[in-house]
């Protein structure tokens, strides 16, 4: 009787063990949160190509506008994210359970005016109306933060520029009108104003220093998949960051596998030519550096609480990880066709 107790007893401990070994070697389900937006192309390229796959994880893809990312984080319907890092940062000083991990690029965002308005600079901008999508909106705050760098208060008690919102397809028309004089707006739209229309560029992140040094986008972990996958999280990390490489080296073919694929709208032509305007050379470090710097400026304006510690701010919702190493290089993905 002892032995078949015994017998038993292994029997269901080898099978409890290839159990569990057959479970940790299953792909795990990643749930990733995206948008119709271009310059996610990383994310549409780690699912399209396989990096996450490489990285032993089965990506989902879960379409959402950007503007509902933070309430599906915080209602647990995904695991990973994109977006600007304006648009996180008062969400996270309120308790959003996210974890940033990787800056993938620059640009995306135009302030714009009429040529003959004669307004050339953000120092001409004081005492003038800015129209932008919404007074949340990224481009919005890019805006506040360009007139803080000048001396021009943002300050909702005393400030020296107006900013009026109109509908983000509306704002081209309102400029042409005389409603507004510039408008703060995210590609493509900003690009296709600035070329029908023939208007100046007042800022633009890919080239106006020192926005072209700086991330504006990055990728964001739930806190919960953070403290208990963080090998999955590194994982998701890597793939991300070797398809934001590969980006950079192919943006024509990813132009067009995000077209084909239906992840975008648009013309091959012309988004192929708005990635190659972004920096796709990702950087774990210059994700946190841009945390830091704008969570910096934010407490500043007042977006943050006063007297923010941003260093402080930035050490407490970045990660790094082990086993990530800053960036990968187009040597690093050669092989991947």
């Amino acid at each position: 009787m002892k032995k078949t107790l015994v017998y038993l007893f292994l029997g269901l401990s080898a099978f409890v063990l290839v159990a569990c070994s057959t479970k940790n070697n299953d792909p795990y389900h990643l749930r990733i949160a995206y948008s119709p937006s271009l310059c996610q192309a990383p994310l549409h390229i780690a699912v399209e190509k396989g990096f996450f796959e490489a990285e032993g994880i089965k990506p989902e893809n879960i379409q959402l506008d950007a503007s509902h990312a933070q309430e599906a984080v915080g209602t647990n319907q995904v695991d990973l994210g994109f977006g600007l890092v304006s648009k996180f940062l008062q969400p996270v000083e309120n308790g959003l359970p996210v974890k940033f991990i990787a800056g993938i690029h620059n640009g995306c965002i135009k302030i714009l005016s009429l040529k003959k308005s004669g307004i050339t600079s953000i120092a001409d901008l004081k005492g003038k109306r800015i129209g932008v999508p919404a007074l949340s909106d990224a481009a919005t705050l890019i805006a506040k933060r360009a007139l803080l760098s000048e001396g021009i208060s943002v300050d909702a008690k005393n400030p020296e520029v107006e900013f009026v919102v109109y509908s983000r397809n509306d704002l081209p028309q309102a400029l042409q009108k005389g409603l507004i004089d510039v408008i703060a707006l995210n590609d493509p739209v900003a690009t296709i104003a600035e070329e029908q229309l023939d208007l100046a560029v007042i800022l633009d992140t890919s080239k106006t220093h020192p926005f072209d040094e700086e991330y504006c986008c990055v990728v964001f972990i739930t806190s919960k998949l953070a403290s208990e996958r963080p090998e999955i999280a590194a994982a998701a990390t890597r793939a991300i960051l070797k398809a934001s490489a590969w980006v950079q080296e192919h943006p024509e073919e990813a132009a067009k596998i995000q077209l084909d694929k239906k992840y975008v709208s648009g013309d091959l032509a012309f988004n192929t030519k708005l990635l190659k305007s972004y920096n796709y050379h990702p950087s774990i470090q210059g994700g946190y550096n841009a945390i830091e710097l704008n969570a910096r400026q934010f407490a500043e304006i007042g977006i943050l609480k006063k007297g923010t510690d941003s260093k402080a701010f930035a050490d407490r919702v970045y990660l790094f990880q082990k086993n990530v190493p800053d960036s990968y290089t187009a040597a690093d993905v050669a092989n991947v066709k």
